[in-house]
């Protein structure tokens, strides 16, 4: 495996990639008891049409986060979670919009728990019976997300700046797309998305690099697959889709999000750069320490729940800016006039240096925490990056840079914005 040390860091990274495509990573932590694996597909809620061998195809919403929920049923009826749990292991998977993951941490048996974890993802079984019942157990899980007033905000935010593009949507998809998903359906996603061209493999702990590549050479495909070109609908402008989407809920207080497209490069170390960038200027400017954020917080406009981050997923990245205010309108006009004074002044370097050492720290930090280890290692390995280029592009970052980023993605014609206020 190819080895690179990172001196100033104390960090060891072991890359490889297999003959069948697999992209594997490994990171050395010595002395740890702790170990993760992440093995993960590029594949989400996003992903519906593909071309694959020059055919188009078009799925339900909801299939790769129905393939989530049935992959740990074996044709030999063998309870792979219960496996891992008796060797004290703590399994789980996630489904994103461009990406689908399966997981554990254990502090024991790393080498028989990558093993389960490779079998039980490699192996497809579906049965129209094990389907049928999981379409009631997703049925209830999309209900609670459309009782969420968080979710139901976020996705009309979502379909408020894209037109097209199926990150609007919901990566559950809804009770009437879930049933028109059968086993035939997952069988073939599975073996599209599934193919280890497809997915990359990241490890952290005290672990052994060749070990681990030598596990994945003996239980997956030997042969690479065809990586599907997807769709995700025609370009979309700059500007959104709408301005401003409203609803009301049993919430008890108005819910405000925010959010604008952003234009960024499609892979590689750059793409990484302009997220970085994004968040660094966020936080400079509405982040918790930020003068935006007290004046706003001492008028009771914003709580502790306020967020701003950047999005990347799915080929799209989006600024998104939300959280709990008695009055979403004088948020954003308080937003429009720091904005404006960015614009005359930009903004201060002496606050800019404090978020980006602040940041450089929490990453620093990230690196003891093995499932956000791992989890930067797969996103760089599907987008071209390698994650511990972070801390160089912190340092090269600039606060003009950061000021004449927040000019162009924060001007009113740029954002959208959602709200949900309390039903009468």
């Amino acid at each position: 495996m190819n080895k690179r040390e990172y001196p100033a860091l104390g960090e060891t990274l072991y890359s490889e990639t297999l003959p069948n495509g697999l992209r594997i990573f490994a990171a050395k932590k010595p002395g740890f008891r702790q170990s993760h694996a992440m093995f993960a597909t590029r594949y989400g809620g996003a992903d519906r049409r593909f071309r694959l061998a020059g055919e188009w195809i078009d799925t339900p919403a909801g299939v790769a986060h129905f393939l989530e929920h049935k992959m740990f049923d074996m044709p030999d009826g063998r309870n792979v979670l219960a496996e891992l749990s008796a060797r004290g292991a703590n399994p789980n998977a996630f489904t994103g919009a461009g990406m689908t993951a399966y997981h554990f941490t254990g502090t024991e048996d790393f080498a028989e728990n990558l093993r389960t974890l490779l079998t039980y993802v490699s192996t497809p079984y579906y049965t129209a019976e094990s389907v049928a019942k999981e379409q009631g157990i997703i049925a209830q899980e999309i209900r609670m997300y459309e009782d969420s007033p968080a979710n139901r905000g976020y996705y009309d935010l979502m379909a408020a700046l894209y037109a097209h593009h199926p990150i609007r949507e919901s990566v559950a998809g809804t009770v009437e797309s879930i049933a028109e998903i059968t086993p035939e359906t997952l069988y073939h996603c599975h073996k599209v998305f599934y193919n280890p061209s497809n997915m990359v493999l990241a490890c952290v702990g005290d672990i052994e690099a060749e070990e681990v590549a030598a596990i994945a050479r003996e239980l997956l495909p030997p042969e690479p697959g065809e990586v599907p070109e997807r769709d995700y609908g025609p370009a979309e402008s700059p500007a959104p889709a709408e301005a401003e989407r409203e609803r009301a809920t049993a919430v008890a207080a108005p819910l405000f999000f925010l959010g604008s497209k952003l234009s960024a490069p499609p892979g590689g170390r750059e793409r990484l750069r302009a997220r970085l960038l994004g968040e660094l200027a966020l936080e400079c400017l509405v982040g918790e320490s930020s003068a935006f954020y007290g004046e706003l917080y001492a008028k009771n406009l914003l709580g502790r729940n306020f967020a701003a981050e950047i999005d990347d997923a799915a080929d799209t990245m989006t600024l998104l800016i939300g959280g709990e205010s008695r009055d979403p309108g004088a948020v954003r006009a308080a937003l429009d006039e720091r904005l404006a004074l960015t614009a005359r002044r930009g903004l201060d370097p002496n606050a800019f240096l404090r978020c980006r050492r602040a940041r450089y720290g929490a990453e620093l930090a990230a690196l003891d925490q093995f499932g956000a280890y791992a989890r930067a290692l797969i996103q760089g390995g599907f987008e071209g990056w390698d994650a511990l280029d972070v801390f160089e592009l912190l340092e090269e970052l600039t606060v003009e840079e950061a000021a004449a980023f927040l000019c162009e993605n924060l001007t009113p014609e740029r954002l959208a914005m959602a709200v949900v206020r309390p039903a009468n």
